[in-house]
């Protein structure tokens, strides 16, 4: 009973001093997700690293998700919309999740084919 109380204390310190959780980079997760599925081809690690670093970069400088997935699509020489949104979404989610929601707002109005 002692531990449990401990517990909920220091959990409770943590929340009222404000510790929020901090998003980090699962550089290893990418890379298992999107070399181990069919279709994009990366020659290596550093390859699938370098692109999905660079759709972060995009997506910081403000790009919207409509031309993201238009880049991935003639990157990868597909018109698979779920191919293109599965590596957007792993990019951001495993390199640069600090950035999902600026990502998530562009989407807000996205329509497949349109």
């Amino acid at each position: 009973m002692r531990r449990f109380a401990s517990l909920v204390l220091s959990t409770g310190t943590l929340l009222v001093a404000g510790a929020a959780p901090h998003a980090s980079a699962d550089a290893v997760a990418y890379l298992v997700n999107v070399t181990m599925r069919p279709g994009y081809g990366f020659a290596n690690a550093d390859d699938a690293l370098s692109y999905g670093n660079s759709l972060c970069d995009r997506v910081s400088q403000g790009r919207s998700y409509a031309s993201l997935i238009g880049d991935i699509k003639t990157d990868f020489n597909t018109a698979d919309e779920f191919q293109a949104s599965y590596l957007l979404s792993q990019a951001v989610n495993e390199l640069c999740p600090a950035l999902i929601w600026q990502l998530r707002n562009s989407a807000a109005n996205y329509r497949i084919g349109g």
